[in-house]
């Protein structure tokens, strides 16, 4: 078998160009950065974090750090724990809980042991802005193209290889057409919607001990985080995850989720109706969830364009999304550098 061309190696001025700021993206850019390689991540966002996003709220006269995207995360994988480790050494992550609970619509909450899940203080986008550090990042700018006509450019500026860290309908808007389908991209492109909806509140008025729980049945809400124990400050915050077919629905105007979420809330915790939110807001996640993962942890052609993710493994997850990052960095460096 003849092996490839070794590419020209990166230069500042030519570095390895990622596009898109979650785990996935910023743990691709920390390996080949740990090994030297000039990288520049490009990100619409104010900050890195992608999904694992926070929004500060003030609740009891303290402004607290609420995630509105992910929850918490696990730990399988011993890479991923080396970095897990090192977050919960420096006191940026701890572990949560090992107890989610089930509720479903007719029935009291019932608690489901499991491993532990994680969780961070300052919010979970906190620790992809340590894994970050030292990386040069552009933000509030949004990728029109990549082009591969003579040679790689990204937005018309050379890159000696492009990373795609975003979901597959994204990444293949991005692309050329026989590139995004050489990658594989036609077949993700099919992604659940989700709509976060946060309220805060003087006094908690919900059963103490639940952490989190899955809804079971309801056609409105699929996930419940009790963010005060998240953070571990008692805070009275609840973040709800809609259901996709509720989402869809509303995306247009993610506002009308507010009173039928509520309205749920006191349903499923039993409070009958819900007392009045000092505040409450919303986030409409379009591309929440894959619904066909790819079994293989990253894409990287020929041409150094390289795709990774939460779809890219075999579950969705932060610990899939970093491992797919990593690794795909670990494929570019042996590539790139010979």
């Amino acid at each position: 078998m003849t092996s490839l061309p070794a590419p020209a190696p990166p230069t500042p001025d030519r570095p390895v160009v990622v596009v898109g700021g979650g785990i996935a993206g910023v743990a691709c850019a920390r390996r080949l950065t740990d090994a030297g390689v000039p990288v520049r991540i490009v990100d619409r966002g104010r900050q890195v974090g992608g999904r694992m996003a926070v929004r500060h709220e003030e609740v009891g006269g303290v402004v607290r750090a609420v995630d509105i995207g992910a929850s918490y995360f696990t730990v399988k994988d011993e890479r991923f724990a080396a970095v897990a480790d090192s977050w919960r050494e420096r006191g940026l992550a701890r572990v949560w809980t090992p107890t989610l609970h089930v509720i479903s619509t007719d029935g009291a909450p019932e608690p489901k042991p499991g491993v532990d899940r994680w969780a961070a203080a300052d919010g979970l986008q906190s620790l992809v802005a340590d894994l970050a550090a030292g990386i040069p990042v552009t933000h509030g700018v949004e990728v029109e193209e990549v082009d591969l006509a003579d040679g790689l450019l990204v937005d018309g500026e050379p890159a000696a290889a492009v990373v795609l860290a975003m979901p597959e309908p994204q990444a293949y808007d991005l692309l050329p057409e026989p590139v995004a389908e050489s990658l594989g991209l036609g077949r993700g492109l099919d992604w659940s919607p989700t709509i976060a909806v946060w309220a805060t509140w003087d006094e908690r008025w919900w059963a103490a001990d639940l952490d989190g729980a899955f809804v079971d049945g309801s056609p409105v809400i699929s996930w419940i985080a009790d963010d005060g124990r998240r953070r571990g400050d008692g805070a009275a915050v609840l973040v709800v995850h809609v259901t996709g077919v509720f989402a869809a629905a509303r995306l247009d105007d993610p506002a009308s989720a507010v009173a039928p979420v509520l309205a749920e809330l006191g349903t499923l915790l039993g409070a009958g109706t819900v007392p009045a939110p000092t505040a409450v807001k919303v986030h409409r996640w379009s591309l929440a969830s894959p619904r066909h993962p790819h079994p293989a942890p990253f894409a990287l052609g020929d041409d150094l364009v390289g795709v990774c993710g939460d779809a890219w493994g075999p579950q969705a997850r932060i610990e899939q999304a970093w491992l797919s990052g990593h690794l795909l960095g670990e494929a570019l460096l042996a590539r790139v550098t010979g």
